[in-house]
């Protein structure tokens, strides 16, 4: 990742903006975190916004781990730049840990000097110990080698969302928004996507819908006030990489299922699909 300062690239909010050509990130968290869907959406993000990009989805091996165990973490990472690339990344540049064990699962793949973003909220001696923790890696020093923001991600969800007819456990589900509101803050990602999305996706229940577009909000608002992020980041699209046309975001299962689709249609011949529902195969079902 190689940056050069751009001295007022913001109206408002950061001091600095830093210019880089390509960030890769890793949100990492329980299953229950909506890390996927907190990948998902910053992806979207970016493939509107014009780069280049790659990602890797990562889900646990078992069904459904103890909350706050390894087995249990699920991530999504995504490299994306302003030139051509061919892969997610090796190293992420950016970790987003929801708890200790996504920090622990993690923190062997971040080269010295990454920066790790955490729900300090999460660090409780019953989860560290968990994971196996004697103390908290945020105060022992075993992260000074790396840019460690501790955001107290599920009380400043919790505290957003007062307003709303929410229980507790009901408004920290939108802390991964609030975790996502920061992210795009950081990056310049555009808002619009993802307000429009989460409009649509819960287009039968109102209030959950202006939840997480409060958290989202939120999430972006920290990052524009608070001291601990003075500098946000710019990766400027890839446009110069490649020819002028129409480009489009897609997956590996959808690009399965089109080719398989592709295929029955070339051969003429009926395509018959027997598959066990479960994440991440459903996707090919379901198209």
């Amino acid at each position: 990742m190689t940056s050069a300062p751009v001295v007022g690239g913001r109206a408002s909010g950061a001091t600095e903006t830093r210019r880089l050509n390509r960030v890769v990130i890793r949100f990492a968290g329980d299953s229950g975190d909506g890390m996927q869907l907190t990948g998902d959406r910053f992806t979207a993000a970016t493939a509107s916004f014009g780069n280049d990009l790659s990602t890797l989805p990562d889900f646990p091996a078992e069904i459904r781990a103890p909350a706050g165990t390894l087995p249990g973490v699920s991530s999504f990472q995504l490299h994306f730049a302003d030139h051509d690339i061919l892969t997610p990344g090796d190293a992420p540049n950016v970790l987003v840990a929801m708890n200790p064990a996504a920090l622990k699962a993690n923190i062997g793949d971040l080269p010295r000097g990454a920066e790790i973003i955490v729900d300090a909220d999460e660090f409780t001696e019953r989860a560290l110990r968990k994971v196996g923790y004697s103390a908290s890696p945020l105060e022992d020093g075993s992260l000074d080698g790396y840019r460690v923001h501790p955001v107290p991600l599920t009380t400043l969800t919790v505290e957003a969302l007062n307003d709303f007819e929410l229980s507790r456990k009901e408004a920290e589900r939108s802390k991964n928004m609030f975790a996502l509101g920061l992210l795009s803050w950081m990056y310049n990602r555009p808002a619009e996507g993802p307000e429009k999305f989460l409009t649509a996706k819960f287009a039968g229940k109102p209030v959950v819908a202006a939840a997480n577009i409060a958290a989202f909000r939120a999430g972006w608002n920290f990052g524009e006030t608070t001291e601990d992020f003075a500098v946000s980041y710019e990766v400027a699209p890839a446009s110069k990489a490649f020819p002028v046309g129409t480009y489009r975001n897609i997956s590996g299962n959808l690009a399965l299922s089109y080719g398989l689709v592709a295929a029955s249609r070339q051969a003429d011949l009926p395509l018959f699909l027997g598959s066990y529902p479960i994440t991440p195969a459903s996707d090919i079902l379901h198209e």
